[in-house]
């Protein structure tokens, strides 16, 4: 496997056939990261009904954990948060969500300053509110 080639067992496990990250010349390109748990299914602030059909969320700490995980990714790569430069998100429910994650993001990006753009999407792949796709400085 390529040295480029970013995995690590402290993120969640990636949905797909694809890396945590991966290193190009001196940027890193992290692959959509969202808030579950490392080590497990768990997703921070969703509950679910018996058909595991999601009743309520709490985008807040889905926000709160992408970020954690991202921080543990890029660690994983010899980088820090304060070295991401762009970053997309992706929000299932922008008119309800998008206040509240913003404030989130707001305490771990305000210092930072990196380039942002914010989406609204149908659905992700598991049943997240939340996902960040980030570019940082190896």
């Amino acid at each position: 496997m390529s040295k480029d080639i970013i995995n690590t067992k402290k993120a969640p496990e990636p949905v797909g056939a694809y890396p945590h990250a991966r290193k190009a010349g001196g940027l890193l390109f992290l692959s959509g990261v969202g808030p579950r748990k490392p080590g497990t299914k768990d997703i921070p602030g969703v509950q679910e009904d018996v058909l595991g059909n999601v009743v309520w969320y709490d985008v807040a700490a889905q926000t709160e954990s992408v970020i954690e995980n991202i921080k543990i990714i890029l660690e994983a790569s010899g980088s820090s948060l304060e070295k991401v430069v762009d970053v997309q998100v992706f929000l299932t429910d922008m008119k309800r969500d998008f206040k509240t994650f913003n404030a989130v993001y707001a305490k771990h990006f305000s210092k930072i300053q990196a380039t942002r753009t914010t989406i609204e999407v149908g659905a992700l792949p598991t049943p997240i509110a939340v996902e960040f796709k980030v570019i940082a400085e190896a």
